[in-house]
């Protein structure tokens, strides 16, 4: 199964594309879109599209996985955040893609064993798994680490079955975070 995984950003959207065969994740590709930064808001969104069209066209991906938006201290960020988000919502639904949705503690804990990990832990560990010969740039080794952790939960999860699953039974049991 070849899975896209997307970083949200309207500066920069990183984007990841592994191959899973069996148990063992394959880099195909990754990148990061970087719109111009001196543009209006609207133009940088339709660059993100168009060039995401083109990364979804150029590497054929059967499922894709996007990071879910934190709620931000700066609600004018949280927003922007968001309408990037929406934007490669879009051209992966305009693709028919499944897509699942998962929030970035639940990335970083699949792919580092802690939810808390730091920016660069997460290069070197989609450095290790994915046998790179260096870390690639944050906001592309964050959408690879989104990749990973769907091939990593199984043909459900790859369709955003597992993850919802799971919250769905947390919640039925009356398990809470802050408790």
């Amino acid at each position: 199964m070849r899975i896209l995984g997307i970083d949200p950003g309207s500066t920069a959207m990183g984007w990841g594309v592994v191959d899973v065969e069996g148990k063992t994740p394959a880099h195909v590709a990754h990148g990061v879109l970087r719109p111009p930064r001196a543009a209006a808001l609207s133009t940088r969104l339709a660059f993100l599209y168009a060039e995401l069209v083109e990364v979804i066209a150029a590497h054929a991906p059967e499922t894709a996985v996007v990071e879910k938006v934190f709620v931000a201290t700066n609600p004018h960020s949280a927003l922007v955040l968001g309408q990037a988000r929406g934007c490669a919502l879009a051209a992966l639904g305009a693709a028919n893609l499944e897509v699942a949705e998962v929030a970035a503690r639940e990335i970083k804990q699949a792919v580092v064993g802690s939810g808390a990990a730091e920016k660069r832990q997460v290069q070197a560990m989609v450095a290790r798994l994915l046998h790179l010969d260096a870390p690639p740039p944050s906001d592309a080794a964050d959408a690879l680490a989104a990749a990973l952790c769907i091939a990593h939960q199984g043909p459900l999860a790859q369709l955003g079955v597992a993850v919802g699953a799971r919250r769905r039974s947390r919640r039925q049991s009356g398990w809470r975070r802050n408790a």
